[in-house]
């Protein structure tokens, strides 16, 4: 029989100097320095968990326990030490879509809870304080306060809203999404506006109550496997914008994270002159076509208005072969590592659960080989 350690048993004595070193090397892109080497962000949730000894479910529905194995798994693997935790669909069941934790894999929603358009106009907005009692708040908030309390050195306040479109579209069924943008386009704008307001509402409920928040985003739904340009221009970018300019006058940011997730082979370019860009902005992209998003080509459109956030297939690190991590992170790096803000070695998107730890220890290391400042 597997023991399983409490909350308080995950969390290793705090190693000051591994944590100063990382922070500086954190910060470094930032501030217009170069550390030591390029940082690694392996895009870890429930990964966390799962090598800690505990499930997915327990991940999720212990934000607190999930926040403690990020941070033991963070200072293990040499990832930046920002401690996080967050799930795919926040806000959601705010505005009553009924999410269902699963046994093995992350939550969903069980049942859409917009069954035909006259119940778009009828959606409503729930303000600060239902945000704050309501389903997301109460985990999201769980999950920061141990982070302040246990690991403040480790300790970044986060709004975290994944996708605006998807959002919206989970209210009604993505399936019904998607067709409406074809034939009811009103009342899939109206949706993703109104989720809209709600994740403002949401990074304005972190920034007030933590001082500041990270505010991370991105299009999901919205990608070149399903939209054209023009569609990701209008259901994602714009209401990016929106987004993120309405969170930073509510006192969120000044960080901010764009996640292109998925295929966006030729709608990046999009989001230049759509997006809000602060001087702490970082720009990460997934796939284009079902290749990994070369570094250069995202360095060429974003490399002087943020930090670039290069790729790892995210589907390699299932499989038990190191060797091939390592080559891809090289040439990622080889491809990013000089970016005029800065440069950060990660993985498509969110590291899957059962990924190998020696694929990170291999991602980490080419971070160390070939992620160096100097002459090579």
């Amino acid at each position: 029989m597997i023991m399983t350690m409490s909350v308080e048993d995950i969390i290793p004595p705090s190693n000051d100097k591994w944590h100063a070193h990382a922070a500086k090397r954190f910060a470094s892109p930032f501030t217009g320095q170069r550390f030591d080497r390029i940082d690694v962000d392996a895009m870890m949730l429930s990964h966390a968990a799962v090598i800690s000894g505990y499930t997915i479910n327990d991940f999720y529905t212990k934000p607190e326990l999930g926040a403690a194995c990020v941070a033991n798994a963070s200072e293990m693997y040499d990832l930046i030490p920002m401690t996080h935790w967050y799930f795919s669909l926040p806000w959601v069941a705010e505005m009553g879509a009924e999410v269902e934790f699963q046994p093995l894999l992350p939550p969903v929603v069980k049942k859409p809870n917009i069954t035909d358009l006259e119940m778009v106009d009828k959606l409503e907005v729930p303000d600060l304080k239902e945000m704050e009692n309501g389903f997301t708040g109460q985990l999201m908030t769980r999950a920061q306060d141990y982070i302040q309390k246990a690991t403040p050195d480790k300790f970044v306040p986060m709004t975290y809203t994944s996708d605006l479109t998807g959002g919206g579209a989970q209210l009604c069924g993505i399936e019904n999404f998607i067709m409406w943008t074809m034939t009811e386009r009103d009342a899939a704008h109206k949706l993703t506006e109104k989720f809209t307001e709600v994740a403002v509402n949401g990074a304005e409920l972190m920034a007030k109550r933590y001082g500041s928040a990270f505010i991370s985003t991105g299009s999901v739904l919205a990608n070149n496997d399903i939209f054209s340009d023009t569609d990701v221009e209008e259901l994602s970018a714009k209401y990016l914008r929106k987004f993120v300019d309405r969170s930073l006058r509510k006192g969120a940011g000044p960080q901010v994270l764009y996640h292109l997730c998925g295929n966006h082979e030729t709608d990046y370019k999009v989001f230049k002159d759509r997006l809000v860009f602060t001087p702490f902005t970082i720009m990460h992209a997934g796939y284009m076509g079902r290749e990994v998003f070369p570094s250069d080509v995202l360095i060429k459109e974003f490399g002087g208005i943020a930090t670039i956030m290069g790729s790892v297939d995210t589907k390699i690190m299932i499989l038990p072969n190191p060797k091939r991590v390592y080559e891809q992170a090289k040439e990622q790096l080889l491809r990013g590592r000089d970016s005029k803000n800065g440069y950060i070695l990660g993985t498509a998107c969110e590291l899957p659960p059962d990924s190998y730890p020696a694929n990170v220890f291999a991602l980490v290391q080419a971070a160390r080989d070939y992620g160096t400042y100097g002459s090579w």
